[in-house]
C-alpha cells in the first residue's frame, strides 16, 4: 500500500456551485469508505470574482437537502495548484481549456482531467453550469456530481490503494 496521498482539485468557473458540490460530495464518500486519510480534496475557480465568498445560496440548499453541507470559501486556481494536485478536474469543456491553456509544463496538462469522463450512470459529457438556471439545474447537478464522484473514487482506489 502506498503512503502518498491522492490529491484532487475540482475546478469550475466561479467555485460557486459545481466545484464546491463536488468537493462535499467527494469528502463525503471518502469519509463513507473511512479513506480520508488517502485523500487531499480542493476546489477552485478560474473566475475570481467570488473569491472568498461561500457556495451559491441555492447549491447550497440543494446540496443541504442530500446531507451536504457547502462550507468551501470560493478561491481562484493557482500555478502551485498544478504542482499540488495529481488530479485537477475540469467541470466543462470551457474549464477544460483554460486549465490547459494555463498549465505550466506538459506534465501539469497531462494532470487536467473532464469529470464527466467519471460518469457511470448517465451519458452526459458535461457537467452543465446551473447558475442561471431553475431547481432541476441545480438538482441535475448534484445527481451527476454524485455519479461522477463514486466513479472517480473507484478508479483512485483501484489505481493506488
Amino acid at each position: 500500500m502506498e503512503n502518498k496521498k491522492i490529491s484532487l482539485l475540482f475546478v469550475c468557473l466561479g467555485n460557486i456551485c459545481r466545484s464546491p458540490s463536488a468537493e462535499a460530495i467527494m469528502k463525503h464518500i471518502v469519509k463513507k469508505h473511512g479513506t480520508e486519510d488517502t485523500f487531499i480534496i480542493d476546489s477552485a475557480g478560474l473566475y475570481g470574482g467570488h473569491a472568498g465568498s461561500l457556495p451559491d445560496q441555492r447549491m447550497r440548499t440543494h446540496a443541504a437537502r442530500r446531507g451536504y453541507q457547502l462550507l468551501h470559501k470560493a478561491r481562484s486556481v493557482t500555478t502551485n495548484d498544478f504542482s499540488e494536485y495529481d488530479l485537477i478536474i475540469a467541470m466543462d469543456d470551457g474549464n477544460y481549456a483554460n486549465l490547459q491553456s494555463i498549465a505550466p509544463t506538459v506534465e501539469a496538462r497531462n494532470k487536467v482531467v473532464r469529470m464527466a469522463d467519471y460518469l457511470e450512470h448517465y451519458q452526459n459529457d458535461t457537467i452543465p453550469d446551473p447558475y442561471y438556471g431553475g431547481a432541476d439545474g441545480f438538482e441535475n447537478v448534484l445527481n451527476l456530481l454524485e455519479d461522477a464522484c463514486e466513479g472517480l473514487y473507484k478508479k483512485q482506489t483501484k489505481s493506488n490503494i
